[in-house]
């Protein structure tokens, strides 16, 4: 039977990766996403537009289709939930890959930075678990993937709200693979290291450069000397970790490392 997986965050960057390595898997996709109006943050979130060019690159052959989200607030993420069922009828897999960063000093930090940052990456890992739970219970193959952050195991300067936030995306994690094991429902966290998505190329590591190619160049090389393994993480590698912990029979609770040797524990 078609394997039905929700992710949300899942129109750009590393859910859309996500959501891709499934369709490669042969599942069948729901990718929720924003797309109205994102709000005033340091970098670019998807949009409506990121949607509809996912679901007229992938949607073809009907095993795609997409919804809009906001993670932080119950009746949307229900909502969400909903439209899966209606479209696949079931849902196995749902990535709880959402998430947002800020970054500066405490002494200049605003408090609306730092509920936003916990609101989407650690609320909103509570609110769209809880409303799948019911269908991931009806699911013989169930899984959860939180996406987390290798910045949830350690912590660095004038990171704290983002690094605060992941590590306690990890312990959720930890907390509801025991609490969903007698259910059956695995629950599982990926850690990514350095991935060029808008993030890191455009708020945690900008450019002087305008050019996109050329800030993409800088990027690389930075990378080839600060990890072990020599280049960045790749949204491909998120996803193919994603669908490794989803199909791993025996393996929850675990928030596993793909950094490239940069982070080890």
């Amino acid at each position: 039977m078609t394997r039905v997986v929700l992710v949300t965050g899942g129109a750009r960057g590393i859910g859309r990766g996500i959501a891709e390595a499934f369709l490669r898997a042969g599942c069948s996709v729901m990718v929720a996403d924003l797309g109205a109006e994102t709000g005033d943050w340091a970098y670019d979130l998807a949009s409506q537009d990121d949607l509809e060019h996912m679901a007229t690159e992938h949607g073809g052959d009907g095993k795609l289709a997409i919804c809009e989200v906001n993670v932080t607030d119950d009746a949307s993420c229900r909502a969400a939930v909903a439209a899966t069922l209606e479209r696949f009828r079931r849902l196995d897999v749902l990535v709880n890959n959402a998430g947002v960063v800020q970054s500066g000093p405490i002494s200049e930090f605003s408090e609306t930075d730092w509920d936003r940052v916990f609101a989407v990456n650690t609320k909103g890992i509570f609110l769209m678990t809880r409303a799948a739970l019911d269908a991931l219970k009806a699911s013989e193959d169930a899984a959860v993937i939180n996406t987390a952050s290798i910045a949830g195991k350690e912590g660095h300067p004038n990171m704290a709200a983002y690094c605060g936030s992941k590590f306690a995306a990890i312990g959720i994690t930890q907390s509801l693979a025991k609490e969903f094991a007698a259910d059956n429902i695995r629950v599982n966290a990926i850690c990514p290291g350095i991935v060029g998505t808008a993030m890191w190329l455009e708020h945690l590591m900008p450019s002087n450069t305008l050019d996109v190619e050329e800030k993409n160049r800088e990027f690389e090389a930075t990378m080839q000397n600060r990890i072990p393994l020599g280049r960045p993480q790749t949204i491909e590698d998120m996803g193919a970790a994603a669908v490794y912990l989803a199909s791993a029979p025996n393996i929850t609770g675990v928030a596993l490392n793909i950094a490239g040797g940069l982070d080890v524990h």
